[in-house]
Formats: C-alpha cells, sequence, structure tokens
C-alpha cells in the first residue's frame, strides 16, 4: 500500500516528460530541421531544401520550342466510290451478248449486256413502215386539199394518223433500247453473275460498276467542332491495309443534321485515286486539319503549373553567379495540346529556359536554383531555326506533339522527323477534288471494246 503513491508520481512524471517532448519536436528551430550550425548566418539557408553548404536546389529544365502545329482531330471512316450503282435489266429477256471483261473500264454509254430484241426490232420495222404510210397520205391530202377536191376535215385526220404512226415508232424503239444495258457513266465492272443464255428477270443483279477515279471518306467528328469544319478544308488519311502512306482530302459536304445518338457531325471528303491504289470499303484512319501554325511555342506539359483558372510556369534567368540561376514565375496563356507537349501564346519566347521538374523546391520569385547538367541544357539554338532541338536530358526523352513536325530520339539528341509523304497522284485528265497536282497529263486507260 506504501507503494501505491509512488507509482503514481512515476506515471504524473512519466506523462509529463512525453509531453514536453512532443511539444518541443513540433517547435523546434528550423536551423536544426535543416542542419544548419546555431552560429551561421540566415543568408547561408536557403529557403526550400537548400544543402548545409548553402547551395540553391537542383532542378531540371527544358528550353522553348518553335515548330510547325496543325489544329486536327482524328476520326475513322469508310472508303466508298464516287459513283456505284449494280447494273439490272428493267424487263426479261435471255442474254444474247455480254461486251465487257471481269474488272474492265468502260465508258459511258458503251454497251455492256444484250438482252433478245428480235420481237422488238420486228415491231420496230412495223411502226416504220406505218409512219412511212401515214407521212405520204397526209403529204397527199394536203396536195388534194389545195386544189379544192377533199375536206380540210380529211387533211385533218390524215395529220393526225401521222402523229399516231410516229407515237408507236418511238414507243417500239423505247421497248427495244430496254433490252440494252448500258452503262451510266465511266467506271470499272466488278464481276459478273451472268454468262450468255440465261434468262434474267427484270431487277435480277448482273454487274456493278463503280467510278474509282476519285473515293469519297466518310467520317464522323463530335459536335464541338462544328465551328472550325467547312467545305474545301484538307484532310490527311491512312489505310491500315497500306501502311507508310498517306493521302489528302478535300471535305466536299458536312452534313447539315447533327447525329441526336451519338452527338456527331457527318462529313464526306473526296480523295484523287486516279492511281487505282484503293478500294471502296476500306478502313480509312482520318485527322482533319482545321489550320496551322508555322512557328508555335511549345513547351513540355510538365512545366506548366496551374493555379486555379491561371497558368503559370518558372522562367530561368541569369543568376547571381555562373553555376545558378534565377527563377521567375511568369503567367502564360496555352493553346493547343498535344501528347507530352502545350503549346504557349502569351506569356514565354522562343530559346527561353522553363523548369520541368522540382518546381515544390521554388518557395519565392527570383530565388536561385541550380540546373541539372546546365552546360547542355543551355546551349544556344541558332536563331531562325525551327524546330529547337532541346539539348536537356530531359527535354530529349519527353514525347513527341503529334503535329505536321514531330522529333524522333537518336541517342541523345532529337532530330526532326516528317510523317509519311502522300502518295503520288496520277496525272491522267483533270483531277476530280480539285487538288492541284504537278505533271503533264497523261492519256487514260483505252476503253473496253
Amino acid at each position: 500500500m506504501a507503494s501505491r503513491p509512488l507509482y503514481i508520481v512515476i506515471a504524473v512524471a512519466g506523462i509529463a516528460a512525453a509531453s514536453a517532448g512532443a511539444w518541443w519536436s513540433q517547435h523546434r528551430p528550423a536551423r536544426a530541421i535543416e542542419g544548419i550550425p546555431p552560429g551561421a548566418s540566415p543568408a547561408a539557408a536557403s529557403v526550400g531544401g537548400a544543402s548545409a553548404a548553402g547551395r540553391p536546389p537542383v532542378v531540371e529544365v527544358a528550353r522553348v520550342e518553335v515548330m510547325r502545329l496543325s489544329d486536327d482531330a482524328q476520326a475513322v471512316g469508310s472508303l466508298r466510290s464516287r459513283q456505284s450503282v449494280m447494273l439490272r435489266p428493267e424487263v426479261s429477256g435471255r442474254v444474247t451478248r455480254i461486251n465487257f471483261r471481269d474488272g474492265e473500264r468502260v465508258r459511258r454509254g458503251q454497251l455492256l449486256v444484250q438482252l433478245d430484241d428480235q420481237l422488238p426490232q420486228a415491231q420496230v420495222q412495223q411502226s416504220r413502215a406505218e409512219l412511212s404510210i401515214a407521212r405520204a397520205n397526209h403529204k397527199r391530202n394536203q396536195d388534194l386539199a389545195g386544189q379544192g377536191f377533199i375536206s380540210q376535215r380529211q387533211v385533218d385526220e390524215s395529220a393526225a394518223n401521222l402523229q399516231v404512226a410516229e407515237a408507236k415508232l418511238a414507243l417500239a424503239e423505247a421497248t427495244a433500247a430496254r433490252l440494252k444495258i448500258v452503262a451510266p457513266f465511266d467506271g470499272i465492272t466488278g464481276i459478273r453473275n451472268v454468262s450468255v443464255g440465261d434468262y434474267l428477270k427484270d431487277g435480277a443483279d448482273i454487274v456493278n460498276l463503280e467510278d474509282l477515279d476519285a473515293l469519297f471518306v466518310d467520317f464522323r467528328l463530335p459536335e464541338r467542332f462544328q465551328g472550325k469544319l467547312k467545305p474545301g478544308q484538307s484532310a490527311a488519311v491512312q489505310i491500315d491495309a497500306l501502311p507508310g502512306r498517306r493521302w489528302n482530302a478535300v471535305v466536299q459536304a458536312i452534313d447539315p443534321l447533327v447525329d441526336a445518338n451519338g452527338r456527331s457531325i457527318g462529313i464526306r471528303g473526296c480523295i484523287d485515286n486516279r492511281q487505282l491504289q484503293l478500294r471502296p470499303g476500306m478502313f480509312a484512319r482520318v485527322t482533319a486539319v482545321f489550320g496551322e501554325r508555322e512557328r508555335a511555342l511549345v513547351v513540355p506539359e510538365e512545366a506548366v503549373v496551374p493555379q486555379g483558372n491561371r497558368q503559370f510556369v518558372y522562367r530561368l534567368a541569369d543568376g547571381p553567379d555562373q553555376d545558378s540561376k534565377a527563377a521567375q514565375r511568369v503567367e502564360i496563356k496555352i493553346g493547343l495540346r498535344r501528347p507530352g507537349r502545350v503549346e504557349i501564346t502569351e506569356g514565354l519566347r522562343a530559346g527561353d529556359l522553363v523548369v520541368t521538374a522540382g518546381q515544390q523546391r521554388i518557395q519565392r520569385d527570383g530565388m536561385p536554383v541550380r540546373v541539372m547538367d546546365v552546360g547542355r541544357a543551355a546551349t544556344a539554338q541558332p536563331a531562325g531555326s525551327a524546330p529547337v532541338a532541346p539539348a536537356d536530358p530531359a527535354v530529349a526523352g519527353a514525347s513527341a506533339p503529334r503535329s505536321a513536325v514531330t522529333t524522333e530520339a537518336n541517342g541523345d539528341s532529337a532530330a526532326p522527323r516528317r510523317p509519311a509523304a502522300p502518295a503520288r497522284e496520277a496525272v491522267a485528265g483533270p483531277n476530280p477534288c480539285s487538288v492541284a497536282t504537278a505533271g503533264a497529263p497523261t492519256a487514260g486507260p483505252r476503253a473496253a471494246r
């Protein structure tokens, strides 16, 4: 019982010691945390993580680049023939002649399939004979009426009979013409489904005819792009079946109706296909180009520090000595975004150095910092060159923007690389999509006989 008060005193002393230790850990001087000797001057301690020796914090930087950017949007679509038709007979009949070969180019008005027309041709001959008699009778009645031998009524009846004979002949010729299947436009035939001797009913499939000199690419874009779309814009088309090639398409039509299900807009572009390298039905990847900026300023996206609705970067200026720089916070306006890159429209100039890593160590404007591998990062780019290739290792590893000019890492440097060149277009006649092509026109394929 006598030891119980002793236990209470020991417990109270332990609680007091623990409370004092907690208070001291929360209120100890900043010098002790940073490891700065008590006798050191305040200027020796750099704010925000400076070493015990007072050296400024290390940051990674990148240089503001100048490159050509495209304001574009990507979509997928399908290729379609400019004109496509499945030839079918209007009347029933037996096939007596086929005047084309599968996959052959034909001309408009060329006879492709002839059905048995013996009976209609006989009716045409009969109608021509009746027309000849009616014309002679009417001429004779006109002469007799002039001499006063017959009345005017007989002349009128002969004129009506002449008109009836002309109508019968026109009807017989139209009936015979329906047994001739001709090409409605210039194109290439498909694989026929009939042979000589087949009896075809009206509406039976004979062969498809495709106009491949120009192909339509149909694709859809979200409704937010409606203000940027207009006929005459260009679009780059890539085909998965033909990798490494690009074709230029011209926007010809924009659907005025927005699809209520997907909130998208239908767009149709035209591709010059006189080389016949593309086929209808192919899957296409389309990049619609709304505009291009020849000298756009871009920085890595990690250099941008958002604060509310405002965007900032830390730009480096000359520091107090050769080994350090002064970090200045600059408000910017951003434009286009690309994977890994952001366009800067206001606040920076070409060649400026911006901080890409270590912004959290900069606690005040104008604070001195050290640049990682400053000898390479600060290498000057020749004036007037575009794009400006970064020399800093952190910049060289950044992903390239999806633009008209991209960069491809090659060792420690980045060399400009342009996309695959558009496919060379044929020059047989005028361009069906109104796209200027170089070279003298050459004779087109000869029509099938």
